[in-house]
């Protein structure tokens, strides 16, 4: 048997943000297995961590359609559980996975990944936009801004609209390379993240829907490595400057509010290092059986 956690991430309540299942003692297990264990959950995504001393740990991540090499809920998510069972112990560590080493820093009350940009390209062309807004069923009338594609990870066509289009749109089938041509990613270019910027005074506020279709999740409730590409994509818009906070509303549309919060880090109007952070609230803790062939 198989121990595990389930979690709600980005989560200012518990039963709100994104699930998580965090499946330990799986570190042996081939990819068939894993990949089983992630569509019995059949959340966003399951990991499966390997601790490796009291400030470092390995993890694998799935999605129902397979694995991916970084995502900001499961970071978030598995470092708080790991810490709670007592197999990390530091306020600071690093998270080993796909994309390379990620920190991750213990608040008071959140806990929040720092990551390197690894893609922005853009402004993206009429057509891609086009094409963009046409999928998630919204018209040239509901464009804000410059279109671009970012990443720190993951990468995501970054769509801005105004605020009233937000609710109207409706989740793409279509993975973000069917649409149209997009720049070419270091890391997968995994799908759109819709946004508007909530009129106001003081730190940035988002209002955002994230549709991803290539992993099986029409709409994801919460998206840390979107909300890492955000900061990127909204510095190069000229909407951040260096040391710059945002606050993201994401998962109202789909019954699962969440609250994440970012800030970008540089110098010489560049970015450096993108940071996310939020709250995780425990929901429950098992055991599971081992997938055979």
């Amino acid at each position: 048997m198989l121990e595990y956690d389930v979690v709600d991430v980005f989560a200012e309540t518990p039963f709100a943000g994104n699930q998580l299942a965090v499946v330990h003692g799986a570190g042996d297990l081939p990819d068939e297995a894993l990949l089983a264990i992630a569509r019995e959950f059949n959340y966003s995504e399951t990991t499966f961590p390997v601790p490796l001393g009291p400030d470092r740990y390995r993890t694998r991540i799935f999605t129902v359609a397979g694995e991916l090499p970084f995502a900001g809920h499961p970071t978030l998510g598995t470092a708080w559980v790991l810490r709670e069972r007592g197999l990390l112990g530091a306020d600071e560590v690093v998270q080993e996975c796909g994309a390379g080493d990620i920190g991750v820093r213990f608040g008071d009350g959140t806990v929040e990944l720092s990551a390197v940009p690894r893609d922005l390209a853009g402004p993206v062309g009429e057509a891609a936009v086009a094409g963009l807004l046409a999928e998630v069923g919204l018209r040239s009338s509901d464009l804000a801004g410059e279109v671009w594609v970012a990443g720190a990870g993951l990468s995501f066509a970054y769509l801005p609209v105004r605020p009233d289009a937000v609710a109207r749109a409706v989740p793409g089938r279509r993975s973000v390379r069917e649409i149209a041509t997009f720049p070419e990613t270091r890391d997968p270019l995994e799908g759109i993240d819709l946004y508007a910027v909530v009129p106001g005074t003081g730190p940035l506020e988002v209002h955002s829907r994230v549709f991803v279709a290539d992993a099986g999740v029409a709409e994801d409730p919460a998206t840390g490595s979107a909300a890492a590409g955000l900061g990127i994509a909204l510095h190069a818009r000229g909407l951040l400057g260096d040391g710059d906070t945002y606050g993201i509303a994401q998962g109202i549309e789909i019954g699962r509010p969440s609250r994440l919060l970012g800030s970008v880090h540089g110098a010489d109007g560049t970015v450096a290092t993108v940071r996310v952070a939020g709250q995780v609230h425990p929901i429950a803790r098992g055991e599971l059986r081992v997938p055979t062939a």
